[in-house]
């Protein structure tokens, strides 16, 4: 079978307009797919140059010509299930920043560049003050950024239009700003010219993001299959869910720079993406927290698993559309169209997304995708969310380490799993569980309060926790206690 490579480029590379730290696989299954839908349908004209950020002796891209292809398959819009392969023409080459330091640097000189992303992990955009403008390379990402922004504005005298367009894709809040900063503090020790902090701030622009998209990256268990139907074979095939979203915070002009007007992309550039987190974390991520403990009890495994029952299918969207959804500020139609998107999303037939996993440091996770619509569903309406509540009784069980005949390896902060291992004799009786309950409640170290304080919650938590425990666990008394 013939490997994917120069025979298969059916047109000349694009202009390199973009510098992205990072080959991993979202950033080619995210970005570049992006990118690369923009090129061939908008007239983008933005190839690719891919800076490795990290020393390996990893494949590089450069051995199949820079092409990659994507497989996107999932539930579309219309609730069908979908598979689109794509082939990436829009990455030109690949730099490894540790052996190629000085190419790394020419970068900087291209006149035509305007855009960097990066995805350096949540790691990435971190402070290191042992970096300094001379090493080859920096070691973190920020001061390798800095080095090089420092070279352009150099090479082209601080020139106003010679400003560079920064969009991170890292997983922290406000990851535009923070970089920024880190930039302007490298900048400040390195004792570089004030006017190059003054070129970053008025002739560059840094943009803080959400980006949203699963991706299952490189299918060794179905490789064969793929390449069988692709008919030739792809060392850096990847794959990934249907949906995608990403939520720039920028300047409205940044819309006709990346040709997004008539895309059927879903990229939104917008003044602010707080919404649009607490949309993320509220609905998404809030979802999967509170369908884990339930799902898991039962002994389901993966989130498709889940939502092939009918009862946590009804259990999830119930929590989310009747306790979640009313607590947002936010408007109602918008929420319900991307909580349907979610729930396509959790029933994706080729994702087995494990409950396991998402059941990691479940109870920090609680606190900030749950509690916050506990709290504020209570004020609003003056009484419980039940299934949040519920939710978070199903969670203590679980972190009892042992349900019926199941057991559960437990991950989570230390004097957490201290508290439950602690207080493993309170699961005996009814009255233990309402000690058990007013202890938990009562831990504001961990809650920043006392959720004692929340009219009904502690005898109602500990009602749901008699009932998992020493009750009849099962939809039908469930569902009973929950109307």
């Amino acid at each position: 079978m013939t490997a994917l490579g120069q025979s298969f480029r059916t047109q000349p590379k694009y202009t390199e307009r973009v510098i992205q730290f990072g080959e991993g696989n979202f950033l080619r299954a995210f970005v570049d797919w992006q990118l690369d839908i923009l090129n061939e349908k908008n007239g983008l004209d933005a190839g690719i140059v891919i800076v490795r950020p990290i020393d390996t002796n990893q494949p590089s891209l450069n051995e199949q010509d820079s092409l990659y292809t994507t497989v996107v398959r999932g539930i579309d819009d219309n609730g069908e299930t979908v598979s689109h392969n794509r082939v990436i023409t829009s990455v030109t080459r690949e730099v490894q920043i540790y052996k190629e330091f000085e190419e790394y640097l020419k970068l900087a000189h291209n006149p035509d560049l305007r855009f960097i992303f990066s995805n350096t992990t949540e790691a990435g955009i971190v402070w290191n003050g042992d970096c300094q403008y001379n090493d080859q390379p920096q070691v973190s990402f920020p001061a390798k950024l800095t080095r090089l922004l420092h070279e352009r504005f150099v090479t082209f005298e601080g020139a106003a239009d010679k400003g560079l367009v920064v969009i991170p894709c890292e997983l922290i809040d406000y990851n535009g700003d923070k970089l920024f900063e880190l930039i302007k503090k490298h900048a400040q020790e390195w004792k570089l010219e004030e006017s190059f902090t003054a070129w970053l701030e008025t002739a560059c622009t840094f943009c803080s993001t959400l980006v949203d998209r699963i991706v299952t990256g490189y299918p060794r268990n179905e490789i064969a299959e793929l390449e069988a139907q692709l008919g030739y074979e792809d060392k850096f095939l990847v794959t990934a869910e249907y949906f995608h979203l990403f939520v720039i915070q920028g300047p409205a002009w940044l819309a006709e720079e990346l040709k997004l007007e008539g895309s059927e992309l879903n990229i939104k550039l917008v003044d602010d993406i707080r919404p649009y987190k607490e949309r993320k974390v509220a609905i998404l991520n809030g979802a999967h927290t509170a369908m884990v403990p339930v799902a898991m009890l039962q002994g389901i495994e993966t989130v498709g698993n889940a939502m092939s029952s009918e009862f946590v299918n009804g259990y999830v969207r119930d929590l989310i559309e009747q306790e979640v959804i009313p607590s947002l500020d936010l408007p109602k139609e918008e929420l319900e169209t991307f909580a349907n998107a979610v729930y396509d999303r959790f029933s994706n037939p080729f994702i087995a997304h494990r409950l396991q996993d998402i059941s990691l440091n479940s109870m920090s996770k609680f606190k900030t995708r749950l509690l916050p619509q506990m709290i504020g569903y209570s004020d609003k309406f003056g009484q419980l969310p039940k299934r949040i509540v519920f939710s978070m009784a199903a969670l203590m069980a679980l972190y009892r380490g042992e349900f019926k005949d199941m057991t559960f390896p437990l991950n989570d902060d230390g004097y957490i799993l201290e508290f439950f291992e602690a207080n493993k004799g309170l699961y005996e009786s009814e009255q233990g569980l309402e000690e058990l309950a007013q202890k938990f409640l009562g831990m504001s170290h961990h809650w920043d309060r006392d959720l004692n304080e929340i009219p009904e919650l502690t005898s109602t938590l500990a009602q749901y926790l008699n009932l998992i425990i020493h009750g009849e666990f099962n939809p039908e008394s469930i569902l009973a206690v929950l109307k």
